[in-house]
């Protein structure tokens, strides 16, 4: 895996629509993305979906069902354990991801890397109680091999998160 950052304000943050969980919801989302993946499939793109608690693809659940529904190679998943870990449920992180992986980890096109606290607030990478070990155990028995894209973090708070993502992944210091 190689190490990518990316920077945004901390603050900016998705926020469910109160609608996203209904029948009418996932079929506009279907339908949108099919329309998208013809598109897609006539040019040799992938697209990547990234399921997060906030959208219509609220889990993996939902992310299996809308590849089982799709069935296209040219649709993939971006996987980023800290969407999948609702506010309130660090405590069941070992077993939503083990969900998420089991589900998923043979689709996975990218991974993101940024935290959560308890609150749901999202942290730099390290600063959280995602247990990032377990997470990049997972993504290695998955046969992941892309990028880890570090974002949800402040400029500043780079240099750190780089660092604890490093050395997790057990990739020598940038010189």
């Amino acid at each position: 895996m190689t190490l990518c950052t990316g920077t945004r304000d901390p603050t900016d943050m998705w926020r469910a629509h109160p609608a996203n969980a209904t029948p009418a919801a996932w079929r506009d989302s279907v339908d949108q993305i099919a329309a998208a993946l013809a598109v897609a499939e006539l040019h040799g793109v992938v697209l990547g979906f990234e399921p997060e608690h906030n959208n219509v693809v609220a889990d993996a659940a939902a992310g299996r069902r809308l590849l089982d529904e799709l069935r296209s190679a040219h649709l993939k998943v971006v996987i980023d354990a800290a969407n999948l870990v609702r506010p309130g449920e660090l405590d069941r992180q070992r077993d939503t991801l083990a969900e998420a992986f089991a589900l998923l980890g043979d689709e996975l096109v990218l991974a993101h890397a940024k935290d959560v606290q308890p609150d749901g607030a999202v942290v730099a990478a390290g600063q959280g109680g995602l247990d990032y070990d377990l997470y990049v155990r997972l993504l290695r028995e998955a046969g992941y091999d892309g990028p880890l894209v570090l974002h949800g973090l402040a400029e500043e708070a780079v240099p750190e998160a780089a660092a604890f993502l490093r050395a997790r992944l057990g990739i020598l210091p940038a010189p």
